[in-house]
């Protein structure tokens, strides 16, 4: 069904639903029409109340999980809600302060991250979630061992001296000279740079034909660059902190559903992609319940935001996961707040 915009709505009807919204996010409870028929400045008895909610039933914004009960938003008047008519509230002073202390003091990135994301979920009561920024070792030097007719070992030092291994694929043509061709012109022309700097000079001195390598030897050299990147690329590093704090007095009404999402959290590898698609935002990014594949079963929402480096360049996200029953209008600016706070600290 598509649901109609928020400006096909008249006032009365959009009153009345942004009325629904607000006090199903504050209880976790349907609400009703005689409730409704209580609200100062309303003035509408609970007959035509009730007559609203059903046009609002009938567009695809409402629902009743009970024949006798009031009514929810349904996912789709969620995003309509937040999309349409949601009026923020910047974090308070006490808010920001508890955020910024936990980014204060000495110490791995890593630490710093997973205190932040702990003070954002206990703020937000939500599961919180960062994607820890994704450091390429800086090259020292780079060899490659035959280890097979079609399978070579390329060794990496970095400048920090630590040693890492890949298995990398060859062609059986392959030399042995070609593999010490290709790791000395990694040492002496890509020394001092990380991997994605290496692999993009390379292409720029193949381009520009200052490459002194047969075909062969550069796609090695490629491949054994690429291989690191693409290791990386496929295993983000995630921190959640706060499962806990799903369980509040009206997620025990509902413990097959917060069972399911404690269960979908254990999923770490897929939250980090979920996550990760929030990259590309310039903004803090929602997504509601079904909008996304993993949290469907559980009915859960996440809000995500990027955070960036001193040269603005997107290195990672920060967000929570909770239920569909969220206060966004709080708990969007926080996430956007906690993303800033965490860029600064990156400078």
């Amino acid at each position: 069904m598509n649901n109609p915009p928020i400006t096909e709505l008249n006032d009365r009807t959009r009153t009345i639903f942004r009325i629904v919204v607000e006090n199903y996010l504050e209880s976790g409870a349907p609400v009703g029409s005689r409730t409704l028929s209580k609200v100062s400045g309303l003035n509408l008895s609970p007959a035509s109340i009730r007559n609203v909610m059903q046009d609002l039933e009938e567009a695809g914004l409402l629902a009743a999980p009970h024949t006798s009960a009031g009514r929810m938003p349904t996912e789709s008047g969620l995003r309509l809600f937040v999309d349409g008519m949601m009026h923020a509230a910047e974090p308070t002073a006490e808010e920001r302060r508890a955020i910024e202390s936990r980014l204060e003091g000495n110490g791995p990135i890593e630490s710093a991250l997973a205190a932040a994301t702990a003070a954002l979920s206990g703020l937000s009561a939500c599961a919180g979630v960062v994607l820890v920024p994704k450091r390429e070792a800086v090259l020292k030097q780079f060899s490659f061992a035959r280890l097979s007719g079609r399978q070579a070992l390329a060794i990496m030092v970095g400048t920090d001296g630590t040693v890492e291994n890949r298995l990398v694929k060859i062609a059986p043509s392959v030399s042995d000279g070609a593999l010490v061709e290709a790791g000395n012109y990694i040492s002496a022309r890509l020394s001092g740079l990380t991997l994605s700097d290496a692999l993009a000079r390379l292409d720029a001195e193949i381009r520009g034909q200052k490459a002194a390598l047969d075909q062969a030897s550069a796609d090695l050299v490629r491949k054994g660059l690429a291989v690191w990147s693409l290791d990386a690329n496929d295993r983000p590093v995630l921190i959640v902190r706060g499962q806990s704090n799903l369980l509040d007095d009206i997620a025990a009404a509902d413990l097959d559903r917060v069972r399911q999402l404690l269960d979908e959290l254990e999923n770490t590898e897929e939250i980090a992609r979920l996550i990760d698609g929030a990259r590309e935002a310039e903004a803090t990014r929602i997504f509601i319940g079904s909008e996304n594949n993993l949290f469907s079963l559980s009915g859960s929402s996440v809000i995500a935001a990027p955070y960036r480096d001193q040269g603005g360049k997107i290195v990672g996200v920060v967000g929570v996961i909770g239920p569909t029953r969220l206060n966004y209008a709080r708990i969007v600016p926080m996430v956007d707040f906690t993303a800033q706070a965490l860029g600064r600290l990156m400078k």
